[in-house]
């Protein structure tokens, strides 16, 4: 008689309930663009599906605008995951506005005005005001949101990467304000490098100091596995064999 054994019931679950990891960030996470996204090559990391929705030159205000963020809320399924990365393209754009830019600070509730190119004005919120609004809307529909910090730029002081921009510690703040898993993509990705060392990380480089190459790409994955895995998040029950034996510890 044809039975099925308790492991094989559960790993049946996720494609039965239809689960599914969803990405939202921008160049550094989405394929294509100028050099190879972490999010290509995360899937081989997981037993779920993942589909990347990361969109080059986009920041936390644009994906809003350009109505990424809404497209994927009406996408996703109670039960899926959604992994939020944004930073590289959030910093102020000077005296006319580029449309990324987000208003200077961490709270909810500020705003600035910007300056167009045709000389009208808009007015403009915070990164955590963003961010927090899609991770609402997922969140009441039923998805799990997951905030990660933006990546680094391949910058060394010294033996170590450069400190962080601001965006990294508002990524923080927005996931403990609303009670949502955090992973350090940034410390992971730069205890990583730290460990390869920068003459090997330059060759993961080959355009500009910002956009990975496959291989560097791959190991900025292996980093985001390693957060996950180190993180209260039910997304690490379904990471596989080869996302267990990733390199590096907790930090």
């Amino acid at each position: 008689m044809f039975s099925l054994t308790t492991a094989a019931v559960l790993s049946l679950i996720p494609s039965i309930l239809g689960q599914t990891v969803w990405l939202a960030g921008d160049s550094t996470m989405a394929a294509g663009g100028d050099g190879a996204g972490w999010g290509q090559y995360l899937s081989q990391y997981l037993t779920l599906p993942v589909t990347n929705k990361a969109v080059a030159g986009t920041s936390a205000r644009s994906f809003t605008a350009l109505g990424l963020f809404a497209s994927l809320i009406n996408d996703v399924g109670s039960g899926d995951y959604v992994v939020i990365e944004f930073g590289h393209n959030d910093g102020s754009a000077g005296s006319v506005d580029n449309g990324d830019e987000d208003a200077v600070g961490d709270a909810y509730n500020l705003t600035a005005t910007v300056t167009e190119s045709d000389g009208s004005t808009e007015v403009i919120h915070t990164f955590d005001y963003y961010i927090t609004n899609a991770a609402l809307s997922l969140t009441a529909k039923g998805a799990i949101p997951i905030i990660s910090s933006q990546t680094p730029d391949n910058i060394w002081d010294g033996d170590v990467l450069a400190a962080p921009s601001r965006f990294v510690p508002y990524a923080q703040e927005v996931a403990g304000n609303n009670s949502l898993v955090y992973i350090d993509h940034y410390d992971y990705v730069a205890q990583a490098y730290e460990a390869i060392g920068e003459t090997t990380v330059d060759t993961f480089y080959p355009v500009d100091h910002l956009h990975t190459s496959p291989t560097g790409a791959n190991v900025v994955a292996e980093a985001f596995v390693r957060g996950l895995l180190c993180s209260e998040s039910t997304l690490k029950n379904f990471v596989n064999s080869a996302g267990e034996a990733v390199p590096n510890g907790c930090l």
